[in-house]
C-alpha cells in the first residue's frame, strides 16, 4: 500500500504565508488561516509544501488503508485559494447557494478571492464541516 505523500512537517505556517508574492492571494490567505484557527481552535500546521491544516484525524477507509489528515485546511494556490472540506459539499447546498463566486471539487472548495464570497457564510461552512467530522471519529 501506498504510503501518503502528504503529511504533517515541520515548518511555519505563518513564514510560509508571509512568503506568498500576490499580496491580494497573501491577505486572503491569512484571513482564511484566521478564520480556520478560531472555528477549530487549532494551531496552522503545514503539511506537505504548500496546505495549511488546523486539527488532526485518523482516517480508516473501507480498503484498509489508514492515514492522519488534517480536520480542515487550505492552500494558497496561484489560480484560486483551495479549501479542503473533509465531508464533501453534499450536505451543504444551501450555504454554496450563499455563499457567492465558487466552484467544488469532491472535497474543495475553490475561492479566486475571497472578497466574491459572503465571509459568514464561509464561516458556517467551516463550522458545520468541523463539527460533522468531529462527531465522525
Amino acid at each position: 500500500m501506498a504510503d501518503n505523500k502528504t503529511r504533517q512537517r515541520a515548518g511555519s505556517a505563518a513564514v510560509f504565508l508571509d512568503g506568498i508574492q500576490d499580496e491580494h492571494r497573501r491577505a486572503d490567505a491569512k484571513a482564511v488561516c484566521d478564520l480556520m484557527s478560531q472555528v477549530t481552535g487549532e494551531p496552522a500546521v503545514m503539511w506537505g509544501n504548500s496546505i495549511v491544516g488546523f486539527g488532526q484525524l485518523h482516517l480508516r477507509y473501507d480498503s484498509g488503508r489508514e492515514l492522519d489528515w488534517f480536520l480542515v485546511g487550505f492552500s494558497p494556490r496561484k489560480e484560486s485559494t483551495t479549501l479542503y472540506i473533509g465531508d464533501g459539499f453534499d450536505a451543504y447546498d444551501e450555504l454554496l447557494g450563499r455563499l457567492g463566486k465558487h466552484s467544488t471539487g469532491k472535497s474543495c472548495l475553490y475561492i479566486k478571492r475571497l472578497s466574491d464570497v459572503d465571509a459568514d457564510v464561509l464561516r458556517q461552512l467551516v463550522t458545520r464541516s468541523v463539527a460533522h467530522q468531529r462527531r465522525s471519529t
